[in-house]
């Protein structure tokens, strides 16, 4: 008789987890360079990267997906499931991922630690509070907002002008009312009175900053340089000018080491920063990357949504920042996903109907295998199986990925399975890593500030033309003329389309993609363009997630997932 899979939650409860300081001998870490957040979780002292210096490097492997449902495609999961299944065939593995931020956890997606028998552990600490670091970014880029406006009040010794004030303060949580906001009324002890708004903290320049820097002394360095508005007679006015930078290093110096955790079958999981994919740059911290290099012989990163989104950012900003190399990348298909894309939504629909719609978005499968070929390196599709998944979709989805490139293509079944799930994906990326690549960015620093943008669009996007509003442009032309043409860009766009429409899905061709804005991040060191209506602060559904998570009588956690 058939057997019901206990829930994710369950599953994740009822785990036997290693001691954490068990965890980091097993990777190579020394005990003074562990600190223990009892039992289960840690931070890493980044002495350790000096340490390790000159030690051989592992292989970067980037999980990455084509253009998700709403619900997302299980990258998260297929990560962990990768991870356990180079262990089950011998590998040494070391995982990185971001921390769930409480805005998804609480929206439309629930948890992010992974799912069924593919998880990363402790699952409710992790989805909630973790070690503080989201809440010490918080604090931190909302010092420097009230540091600002206390500035301009007494006196405005930087001749800052209200009206050209660039910092938002930042919250982890979706709330669509903070998007527009006025300040300072009720009188002059309140402060000069000006619009602004909340960005989500995962979209901040704080959270970039954090994410990108290599030491404390980096770190210290970049939040000096974050520009927060213009004078009357437009130079720029940085957190180092207002004497911010250095009370806000003090309140990040801890958030800056890696986390360490682990997955259901004891591999090795850093798990740090979490800036979102659409609206940042999508990615777990460089300091973990690096880690992770020098401990493991893979390292599996999992970038957000599609590979449009937070693969290019990986290679084009981290890759580039950072000197890193990646070997392969996986890409995270299913088939969920592929019927959304033929335009079929509906779940009784008969075998027929469900491959012609498997074949028609198999499209979008083919761009994205494309842009992975863009940027000269092998790819590996991971089907990841759902339950409601008949074996003759599945190797149709395998057939289409052969098909149109794919070095490989493997089902992962280790939401089921575990790691044993995995086993042969797993094989196959160890295969594809051993390629010979020609890595290569999708633009040069030298390239004209438009021309990276039109390189991004019409390379990766699939765009025809790139329209520049008239505000956006002239902030290009002063960000060259303020010596920042060498930054890279960060693209904020919807991550439910290759274009900026969320109606245009598949493989949409001759479409204009529209940039409306431009921001500088001159601390994180890139600028974001603003495509479409996109915003940096989400907004919550009519039943947002949060609806079902509550507390029993004896203190279980329900509802997460």
């Amino acid at each position: 008789m058939a057997t019901t899979q206990p829930s994710s939650l369950e599953i994740a409860q009822a785990a036997k987890l290693r001691p954490i300081e068990q965890i980091a001998e097993a990777m190579g870490l020394l005990p003074d360079e562990v600190e223990p957040y009892g039992r289960s979780k840690a931070k890493i002292d980044l002495g350790a990267l000096d340490r390790l210096q000159g030690a051989q490097l592992g292989k970067l492997i980037c999980v990455a997906g084509m253009t998700p449902t709403r619900a997302g495609e299980g990258k998260t999961t297929t990560a962990v499931a990768l991870t356990q299944g180079l262990g089950v065939i011998g590998r040494r593995p070391v995982l990185c991922l971001r921390e769930p931020s409480l805005g998804p956890v609480f929206g439309i997606k629930g948890g992010a630690a992974g799912g069924g028998f593919t998880q990363v552990v402790p699952m409710e600490d992790l989805n909630l509070h973790f070690t503080g670091d989201i809440h010490a970014i918080g604090a931190a880029n909302n010092l420097l907002a009230a540091m600002l406006d206390a500035s301009i009040l007494h006196g405005n010794p930087y001749d800052v002008d209200p009206l050209r004030v660039t910092w938002r303060r930042s919250v982890d949580i979706n709330d669509r009312a903070l998007r527009q906001i006025t300040i300072g009324l009720g009188g002059r002890a309140n402060g000069y009175p000006r619009e602004t708004g909340f960005d989500i903290t995962a979209a901040s320049e704080v959270m970039a900053i954090v994410a990108i820097s290599r030491d404390l002394a980096d770190l210290r360095r970049r939040l000096g340089a974050i520009t927060v508005g213009y004078s009357y007679d437009e130079k720029p006015v940085t957190a180092e000018d207002l004497g911010a930078a250095g009370a806000m290093t003090v309140l990040l110096k801890d958030a800056i080491k890696p986390n360490l955790i682990q997955t259901l079958e004891g591999q090795p999981c850093l798990m740090h920063c979490g800036p979102f994919a659409n609206i940042a740059h999508g990615n777990s911290s460089l300091v973990a990357s690096l880690l992770g290099l020098h401990l493991g012989e893979y390292v599996v990163t999992e970038s957000g949504f599609g590979s449009d989104m937070g693969m290019e950012k990986l290679f084009d900003i981290v890759c580039r920042v950072g000197g890193l190399r990646p070997s392969c990348v996986v890409l995270v298909c299913t088939v969920r996903a592929l019927k959304h894309h033929g335009r079929l939504d509906d779940p009784s629909a008969d075998a027929a109907q469900a491959s012609a719609a498997i074949v028609a978005g198999a499209e979008n499968m083919r761009r994205h295998l494309g842009i992975v070929r863009e940027f000269g390196l092998p790819c590996v599709v991971a089907v990841n199986r759902r339950p409601e998944d008949t074996d003759d979709e599945v190797e149709l989805v395998r057939r289409l990925a052969l098909e149109y490139g794919a070095q490989a293509a493997e089902i992962n079944d280790g939401f089921a399975r575990g790691g044993q799930g995995a086993a042969e994906l797993a094989q196959a990326v160890v295969d594809a890593a051993e390629l010979e690549s020609d890595f290569k960015f999708m633009y040069e620093d030298d390239d004209p500030l438009l021309a990276k943008i039109e390189a991004v669009a019409k390379r990766v996007y699939g765009a025809a033309d790139v329209l520049v509003y008239l505000d956006a442009e002239r902030k290009l032309r002063q960000f060259t003329s303020d010596g920042l043409g060498r930054l890279p860009i960060c693209m904020a766009k919807t991550h439910l389309s290759l274009s900026a429409d969320l109606e245009l899905i598949g493989a949409p061709e001759g479409f204009t993609l529209p940039v409306r804005d431009v921001r500088a991040y001159t601390g994180a060191g890139w600028l974001v363009p603003l495509c479409g209506d996109i915003t940096q602060m989400p907004g919550l559904g009519r039943e947002p997630a949060a609806m079902k998570v509550d507390v029993t009588d004896t203190g279980r956690t329900v509802g997460l997932f």
